[in-house]
C-alpha cells in the first residue's frame, strides 16, 4: 500500500514515515503545498496523510485540488487545529477522516487501513481475481485457497497488479510504486525484471488463472488466461 504523507515539521515526519514503513507501507513524503501539489499530480497513491497547516498554502487546498483532479486516493487529514470547523470543511471537501495531534501512532495506523478498506473494498480488504486472493492487511495471497509464498516485493508487486487489472504498467511505474522515493535504491530495472520473473513462475505453478504478461518494450499487464 502506498502512502503521501504531507507533514512539514521534519520530526514528526520522519517519526511517522519510519513507523509506517516498519508497518510495510510504502511511503512519500511532502514537506510543503507547492510539493505536495506536485507528488498528487504525478503520482496515485492508495491514502494521503494531510495536514492542515503548511507551508507556501493549506493542507484544505491540497484537498480541493486533489478532488478536482477526481483522484481515488482516500485522504485522513492530519492536524493540531482539533476545530469543528476545520473538521467540518475537510469532510465537506472529501476527506475520508480527521485525526487531531498529538495522536498514538497505532490509531494512526487503524485510520488508514479502515478509511482505505472503506473505499476500495467496502469493509472487505480481500481482493479476488478469479481463483487469485490477496489479503493486503495480512499480506498473503492464496490460490485455489493455498497460500502462495512469497517475498516482500513480491507481494508489493502483485498487489499493484491486480488492483490495475488488465492495464499496461510500465517497469518505470512498477519501480516507483513499490519503492516510492527510495527508487534508486532498486538499483536499475533489472532488479524489477527479476522479481517479476519470479513472480510470474510462482503464478504459474501454482495454477493461477490470472497470469503478469510480458509486453515486449513497455511493461507488465495482469491477465485472466483464455480471455
Amino acid at each position: 500500500m502506498k502512502i503521501l504523507l504531507v507533514e512539514d515539521d521534519k520530526d514528526l515526519q520522519a517519526t511517522l514515515r519510519n513507523f509506517l514503513q516498519q508497518e510495510k507501507y510504502v511511503v512519500e513524503c511532502a514537506s510543503d503545498y507547492n510539493e505536495a501539489l506536485d507528488k498528487i499530480g504525478a503520482y496515485d497513491y492508495d491514502c494521503v496523510l494531510l495536514d492542515i497547516m503548511l507551508p507556501g498554502g493549506s493542507g484544505l487546498d491540497v484537498l480541493a485540488e486533489l478532488k478536482k483532479m477526481h483522484k481515488k486516493e482516500s485522504v485522513l487529514v492530519i492536524s493540531a487545529k482539533d476545530s469543528i470547523d476545520d473538521k467540518v470543511a475537510g469532510l465537506d471537501l472529501g476527506a475520508d477522516d480527521y485525526l487531531a495531534k498529538p495522536f498514538h501512532l497505532a490509531e494512526l495506523n487503524a485510520r488508514i487501513r479502515s478509511v482505505v478498506r472503506r473505499k476500495q473494498a467496502g469493509g472487505d480488504t480481500s481482493i479476488v481475481v478469479e481463483n487469485l486472493r490477496l489479503d493486503p492487511d495480512k499480506r498473503v495471497a492464496y490460490v485455489d485457497g493455498k497460500e502462495l509464498v512469497l517475498n516482500r516485493k513480491e507481494f508489493d508487486l502483485l498487489y499493484y497488479f491486480v488492483v490495475n487489472p488488465e492495464r499496461l504498467i510500465y517497469k518505470t511505474a512498477l519501480a516507483e510504486s513499490v519503492w516510492g522515493d527510495n527508487i534508486d535504491q532498486a538499483d536499475s530495472l533489472d532488479f524489477i525484471y527479476s522479481q517479476v520473473k519470479n513472480l510470474r513462475k510462482k503464478l504459474k505453478q501454482a495454477g493461477a488463472v490470472p497470469q503478469v504478461k510480458a509486453v515486449y518494450g513497455f511493461g507488465y499487464k495482469l491477465v485472466v488466461q483464455g480471455e
